[in-house]
């Protein structure tokens, strides 16, 4: 009897276990892609270009120095991954996200794990200045973000060793979100941080979140109230950063504050932000997802179709020459009836007819040049010219129209076809029951259609 099979095991069913729904979610998406049938290679063989989705959003932290950025992150992942003090301590980028194990790359390794920011490569200088804190840590929602903290900005004659604004411009274009923090110690009016956060506005102006941070420390309400007031009105002589329902809540550390706050700390807001984008990333890529799958699908609709067209153009091109070949031979034996002797032509004839074909064959000749005698010698002159012309424009206008436009053969039909089906009954269930699995998050299976 031949063994029953068993249901294949998860590589990691203690990992499987401990994903979150959004996680799984994100993870057979980016799979759909990867495999070996997958999206990707698909499109690649199309011609088409479809971008793998990212399992984690991007969240870029920028501000002056000392303003908690590297603070927040330690505590957000509750791990001490970053350093923090009121010197400059982060002099690079440092990408914080999570994994297997501690670990810490360099800046080519860091490329090499997120080649999205290559991008970076156009700053001469900075590469050497690019790390990644990988960290085991499951807290909040940091499986599914990852956050990029950047080098302090200050005023004055602090050089750095590559174009910092220009590099933090093209991480902003690749970051979900931007969290800008202007602390209270005569920091948050830095020149160098607006003018970035400008730049940014003009291109990301929905990503960009301020804060003001160690809100803690700015002393009594008013003091803090005044600290606000500043940093609005100095945000709003700035044309690309004024804008309508501009908020900045006030966020500290709660493990870092010595004495007992004496004003509200919104820093859960700041988390709740981040819960959002992420789960805005999982409908974008269910979204994306099907629109990957219409793409290859009508590029393959279209690939059969045009073939199909094709096909339907060589046909009714070799009938077209057949029915003009045809028509040049008929012309053709005109031709030879009436320019060649019928003594002569009555002996070839004979050669292919037998007696009984060519007696039926003479007289018929014998009518068609009686009638061709009828007309003047000039005009037969200018006839068989005429004639001749005719045969071989035919000839011509038939090896023409029996030239043929090459077609797909049958392995490339069957391979179109099989990519089809694939996407129709395989990746598109998938996608529908992924959405539904999110939305059964929020919504009752009762209200779902």
């Amino acid at each position: 009897m031949a063994r029953r099979k068993q249901p294949r095991e998860s590589a990691n069913p203690h990992e499987q276990a401990s994903l979150s729904i959004n996680e799984k979610i994100l993870r057979e998406c980016y799979e759909l892609y990867t495999s070996d049938k997958g999206l990707v290679k698909s499109a690649e063989e199309l011609g088409l270009t479809v971008l793998t989705p990212r399992r984690k959003i991007t969240v870029l932290l920028i501000g002056n120095h000392s303003a908690g950025k590297s603070s927040f992150i330690n505590w957000y992942i509750e791990e001490h991954v970053l350093k923090t003090g009121v010197a400059i301590e982060t002099q690079g980028f440092a990408f914080v996200t999570s994994g297997k194990k501690r670990e810490s790359l360099t800046g080519n390794a860091t490329l090499k794990l997120f080649p999205h920011f290559k991008v970076l490569d156009e700053v001469e200088g900075v590469v050497n200045y690019l790390s990644t804190e990988v960290s085991t840590s499951q807290q909040k929602k940091f499986s599914l973000a990852m956050f990029v903290d950047t080098p302090g900005l200050v005023d004055g004659d602090m050089n750095y060793p590559f174009n910092v604004d220009d590099a933090i411009v093209l991480l902003g274009g690749r970051a979900d979100l931007i969290f800008v923090f202007f602390d209270p110690m005569g920091q948050a009016l830095c020149r160098r941080t607006l003018n970035v956060v400008e730049r940014l506005s003009d291109c990301y102006t929905d990503r960009i979140k301020f804060y003001l941070s160690k809100s803690d420390t700015a002393g009594s309400e008013t003091d803090r109230q005044k600290v606000m007031m500043q940093i609005t009105q100095e945000l709003c002589k700035r044309p690309g950063l004024n804008r309508a329902g501009f908020e900045m809540p006030t966020i500290f550390v709660p493990s870092l504050t010595e004495k007992p706050p004496r004003c509200e700390n919104q820093i859960e807001e700041l988390c709740k932000e981040v819960e959002k984008t992420i789960n805005q990333n999982v409908q974008n890529t269910l979204n994306t997802l099907e629109r990957d799958c219409n793409r290859i699908v009508e590029e393959i609709d279209g690939r059969l179709d045009k073939d199909q067209r094709q096909a339907k153009v060589n046909c009714c091109g070799l009938v077209k020459g057949y029915f003009l070949g045809l028509l040049s031979m008929c012309l053709l034996q005109l031709l030879i009836v009436l320019a060649v002797d019928k003594n002569t032509l009555a002996v070839i004839i004979g050669q292919f007819l037998g007696q009984e074909g060519t007696l039926v064959m003479r007289e018929l000749i014998a009518q068609i040049q009686g009638l061709w005698l009828l007309l003047p010698s000039s005009v037969c002159k200018y006839f068989l010219i005429v004639l001749t012309l005719l045969i071989l424009i035919l000839l011509y206008l038939a090896g023409r129209a029996v030239r043929s436009k090459p077609t797909m053969g049958r392995g490339e039909k069957k391979a179109l076809l099989t990519k089809q089906d694939y996407i129709n009954k395989t990746v598109r269930p998938v996608k529908e029951r992924l959405y539904q699995t999110y939305l059964k998050q929020s919504i009752g299976s009762a209200d779902l259609y």
